[in-house]
């Protein structure tokens, strides 16, 4: 056996173990046809300078999940890279004034030696990082082939205006309606943007997600919502006194005897005739036109319009209806107008009492339950009231019953409508991949030619907060197009775009023969196990399906979606804490600089800041955030108490799905578990060799500790393999070790079964605790290091039992236990309970009514 020091130093153990695997290319890992593969992979982080906790949990989880499945006898790939272009790097840049590639790529130098010393196993041969040609030069042929094959196109779309910085900005840079950096009150203003057609694709991407068994169903959910596919009708107004109509959508024309007024968005063609006949109207248009679309932001809005002074004619009844310019309308979304029903609509509902518009009832509750329709609208669907023929149809029946009428008539049909847009990928920021297009002299536009690929992105600027580079250097976008003058686009990509595929490319990240090796993208492919943030539940998750849809489009991978199986890890939460300042606003502490004392209940009885001592308040708990001032270093973990003790409470201290609450005491409990279990390994190997356990001479107590050792092999092995609880894996564990310690060590005999016992504990911790594992196994004897040993199997006959202990109940309560050979049939068992001492002293001189048996575990006596 391996000599061992008496003392657990997890620096030491740690840089030992990562010397080791480093040296042996432990994780590099190859095709292997004949061995079956897991991907695991984790979100890729941003480099942002340094880890958080939340990317320790995230990439934690993602590391046990890889090495059980290596000890799983599985030809495991686990990268990792970095989602490297962003507008954090420009403000970085602007700030620290340095260049966005320089303040990058420090940062993943940091970032890569946090991630090695808390031990992941990573293949860093695969490393990539968005930032580098050789990257995004294969999204921009990508790109090329989606605009020849039709899938791009280019379109007028809205952006925010820095009317002074005579800039584009993004969402995050307007501050109260106003530029970050000028101050000037931000526009709205309408600039060519490309797109690529992800509605081509929406019926696929909503299909699909049935088949992803393996997905929480709140993410399969919120994809469903957002691709908002809905079945209704498509009609028109035809507007009094004019040619036109206006044409809208439906999902509920069963409420079209309900319309009481139009609205149109500020852009429509009848919002602008209106503006050139109206002063007031053309006021408003333009109010609209500077104020956020975004529909988030158009949710908690306040309802505004105007009237245009133009009529509708209703299509069923001729009434003449208001048309109304609303700030609610977008002209992006369908057709810019819609039929308001304010009675069945909350939306509707809160406008027309703004404006005193009528508010007609037209459904009813299906109970004839009296409503009030003044007082807020009723949206379920119901019978129909008011309706004139249809009166007395249901939601349902109506539906069809007038969608049928409509399409008679020829003025109306059904149509299946869809919330997704598609997906606009222009951005007017530096830091990105240059978006391949070029526009000729004569306003031809073209994509780059393959041989002119990379269009890359000079890193070696200067940034003035102002305008990007590239748009403030003519020379940079001056090119050719077969011998013709030609300017490349300006723009780069949505960064989206990059996370998009990235998983594709670890399967070949060196490949310089195409964007995939096919072979190596379909060995892997499709990613077994993702680990991320819920956050990322719609848009990250939804583009790189789509994505791996057109990748298999062009021939380059063979499945249809990328993840086959997902696991959204919870927030990491932390207690904050504050001081009021003169002004009475809060001034944030870090925790790490606050004492708590407490009492011997544990109550906190103070709080104060340890720099000071001053008083300190207690804001709650939340999320980790740079806001609150609330986030712990891992670092600082790590160098106090180890990896392997960060690792262990972030796996123990709640399911991966759940919220982790960070806490000092119980990173410290891990710590001291671990020190115990070294403990136990370095007095165990303290003494003779160990002999092999002898079947035959083995007591009662060593078959109890050799079953719960095989018990609770099955019982991890289920935790980790299907369930993902990763922490009742870990109590499973701790119990055992209990078990161990309460065995009296008499001979070899005994020692044996704890070498055993201690070996199976090794084994089970070796993916969450993998640096002290390391040294643990050797030291009990084995020359093949921890990371290649196969996963213990239980043993069905150490886990028979030759006893059970039985309850036993009169009329449900507990009377007594008893202990019975496992084998023992019903009736011996009924005997023995109605003839136990206890039971018997509730049983005499009552009549046993009935007799209930569960076998192997109760007996209840019916009495009275």
């Amino acid at each position: 056996m391996a000599r061992m020091d008496e003392q657990y130093s997890p620096r030491d153990v740690e840089q030992t173990a990562r010397q080791f695997w480093e040296d042996h290319k432990t994780f590099s890992v190859k095709e292997e046809p004949g061995k079956p593969k897991y991907y695991c992979l984790s979100m890729f982080p941003y480099p942002s300078g340094k880890l958080h906790m939340g990317h320790v949990r995230n990439y934690t989880i993602g590391d046990v999940i890889s090495r059980y499945q290596r000890m799983q006898g599985m030809n495991v790939m686990q990268p990792m890279g970095w989602d490297a272009f962003g507008l954090p790097a420009e403000n970085a840049a602007i700030s620290n004034r340095t260049a966005p590639a320089k303040w990058t790529y420090a940062n993943i130098d940091y970032m890569k030696n946090q991630l090695k010393q808390l031990g992941f196993g990573y293949d860093w041969d695969r490393e990539l990082a968005t930032c580098k040609p050789d990257y995004y030069r294969w999204e921009q042929w990508f790109f090329t082939r989606l605009y020849e094959k039709g899938l791009v196109y280019k379109k007028m779309s809205t952006v925010n205006w820095d009317p002074v910085d005579q800039t584009v900005l993004a969402n995050e840079q307007v501050v109260d309606g106003r530029g970050w950096r000028s101050g000037a009150l931000v526009e709205q203003k309408k600039i060519p943007q490309w797109f690529i057609r992800i509605t081509d694709y929406a019926d696929e991407l909503l299909a699909d997600l049935d088949e992803l068994e393996d997905w929480p169903e709140q993410v399969k959910a919120m994809q469903r919502n957002w691709i908002g596919k809905s079945v209704g009708t498509e009609l028109d107004f035809p507007l009094h006194g004019r040619d036109d109509s206006l044409t809208v959508y439906t999902t509920r024309p069963d409420t079209l005897m309900g319309v009481s007024y139009m609205a149109v968005a500020a852009e429509h063609p009848l919002a602008k005739a209106a503006a050139e006949q109206n002063p007031e109207v053309a006021e408003f248009v333009e109010q609209c036109r500077n104020s956020k679309t975004a529909e988030a932001d158009m949710a908690v809005m306040e309802k505004a319009g105007i009237d245009t002074g133009y009529q509708a004619v209703h299509p069923l009844t001729d009434e003449l209806i208001p048309v109304w310019v609303a700030n609610f309308v977008l002209m992006d979304y369908g057709t810019g107008a819609l039929m308001a029903v304010p009675a069945h609509d909350e939306r509707d509902h809160e406008f027309a009492l703004k404006y005193r518009l009528p508010i007609r009832q037209v459904i009813a509750p299906v109970d004839h339950c009296p409503i009030d329709i003044q007082d807020a609208a009723f949206t379920e669907k119901g019978v129909l009231v008011s309706s004139g023929q249809y009166t007395g149809l249901t939601s349902a029946e109506a539906f069809e019953a007038i969608a049928d009428h409509l399409e008679q008539q020829g003025i109306g049909k059904r149509t299946t409508n869809y919330r997704l847009r598609d997906w606009g990928v222009s951005r007017q920021r530096y830091w990105g991949a240059p978006i391949p297009m070029m526009t000729l002299d004569d306003g031809t536009e073209r994509p780059v030619p393959d041989d002119q690929l990379p269009v890359t992105l000079p890193e070696n600027v200067e940034m003035d907060g102002v305008k990007s580079p590239i748009k403030a250097d003519p020379e940079w976008a001056r090119t050719q197009f077969n011998g013709q003058p030609a300017t490349l686009e300006t723009d780069t990509f949505d960064t989206f775009m990059e996370s998009s595929w990235y998983y594709a490319r670890f399967c070949s990240p060196n490949y310089d023969q195409g964007m995939l090796d096919p072979d190596a993208a379909n060995y892997w492919l499709p990613v077994d196990q993702y680990v991320g943030g819920i956050e990322h539940a719609i848009l990250h998750l939804l583009y790189a399906r789509f994505f791996h849809k057109l990748l298999r489009d062009v021939g380059l991978v063979s499945s249809s979606e990328p993840f086959r199986r997902l696991l959204c890890q919870g927030m990491v939460l932390a207690d904050t804490y504050y001081r009021e300042d003169d002004n009475g606003g809060k001034v944030w502490i870090s925790p790490a600089d606050v004492t708590v004392e407490k009492n011997d209940k544990g109550q906190v009885t103070a709080a104060y800041d340890s720099r000071d001592r001053q008083p300190v308040i207690n804001g709650g708990t939340t999320k980790m955030s740079k806001s609150k001032n609330n986030g712990i270093d891992p670092q600082a973990i790590i160098d106090q108490h180890g990896a392997d003790t960060v690792r262990l409470f972030m796996m123990f201290a709640a399911p991966p799905e759940q919220s982790l609450e960070w806490s000092d005491s119980g990173v410290e409990g891990a710590h001291r578990f671990l020190r115990r279990l070294w403990r136990m390994v370095h007095e165990h190997v303290g003494a003779e060799a160990v002999p092999a356990i002898n079947q035959s001479a083995l007591t009662d107590a060593r078959k109890d500790l050799r079953r719960k050792t095989h018990e609770t092999i099955a019982k991890v092995s289920d935790d980790i393999s299907r369930r993902l609880t990763f922490n009742t894996a870990i109590a499973a564990v701790m119990e055992l070790l209990n078990e161990v310690n309460r065995l009296s060590i008499a001979d070899d005999q005994d020692r044996a079964v704890v070498q055993e016992a201690l070996e199976v504990a090794v084994l089970m911790l070796a993916p969450i605790t993998p640096h002290i594992c390391h040294s643990l196994w050797q030291v009990l004897g084995h020359d093949t290091p921890v990371v290649d040993v196969r996963w213990p199997e239980p043993e069905s006959a150490a886990m028979e039992r030759s006893s059970l202990q039985v309850v036993l109940q009169v009329n449900g309560k507990v009377r007594s236990r008893v202990d019975v050979p496992a084998d023992i049939d019903k009736d011996a068992l009924e005997t023995l309970a109605l003839e136990d001492e206890n039971v018997s002293r509730f049983t005499d001189g009552k009549t046993v009514r009935k007799v209930i048996v569960v076998p192997g575990k109760l007996v209840n006596i019916v009495a009275n």
